[in-house]
């Protein structure tokens, strides 16, 4: 472990439960990298990730948006490219450019948003798009006729969460140079929609643990009240 980490863990009390504004005061001062770091919550699920009708997937628009913005493709018919090209996507892709993609297996986007007609077009692509997570998907609100919506929602920090095979939940929130109360309301707004997205199926206590920190510093115990 390295002089800095040493110092920061110093800092933190393992056995302690922190509040969300201690928390947060303790990961930007914890935060020793020269560089604008992410700041990520963690969250372990009394899930069983094996049962289909307990996965966690869902959306949610952070009032301050992430820090990171995704490079956005959409997948439209001619009479919705101007829409798409006006709402900020990053790149506008017909029925041309799918053949590419099937061709060449080659992506330049983090996100794709479609309409409901373009869906059995793509459908020769998802072999590419699925494993990658890319795939339009109505449960993720990337798939709707509002293609203006869509984008603009994404552009402005709308991110999907899902629980990962050992039913944790790992998400970006913000970056260190935010103010505490960016962050905050962040996170609040994260775990009311984690919250939401509870399955009807899942006993018991459903945040088991919960953990905020900047990258490449220590994690720091927090109450999801």
């Amino acid at each position: 472990m390295s002089k800095r980490m040493q110092a920061a863990v110093a800092k933190i009390d393992p056995k302690k439960v922190y509040t969300l504004d201690e928390a947060i005061s303790l990961v930007k001062e914890t935060s020793g990298v020269k560089f604008n770091a992410s700041v990520e919550v963690h969250a372990h699920l009394g899930i069983d990730p094996k049962k289909g009708d307990q996965q966690i997937r869902a959306t949610v628009v952070l009032p301050h948006g992430s820090g990171k913005t995704k490079t956005v493709a959409a997948f439209v018919s001619p009479e919705k490219e101007k829409e798409a090209k006006e709402a900020g996507a990053d790149f506008v892709y017909g029925e041309e450019e799918i053949k590419k993609i099937k061709d060449t297996g080659k992506i330049e986007f983090e996100i794709a948003v479609t309409t409901p007609d373009m869906m059995a077009k793509l459908a020769v692509v998802a072999k590419v798009l699925g494993p990658k997570g890319l795939m339009p998907n109505p449960k993720t609100d990337t798939v709707g006729p509002n293609v203006k919506k869509m984008i603009e929602e994404l552009k402005k920090g709308k991110i999907t969460f899902k629980n990962d095979d050992t039913a944790n939940v790992h998400q970006l929130i913000g970056k260190v140079n935010f103010t505490e109360d960016q962050l905050k309301d962040n996170l609040n707004t994260f775990l009311d929609a984690l919250k939401k997205a509870r399955p009807a199926t899942a006993k018991g206590t459903y945040i088991k643990n919960l953990v905020i920190c900047s990258a490449m510093g220590p994690a720091i115990k927090i109450s999801e009240n």
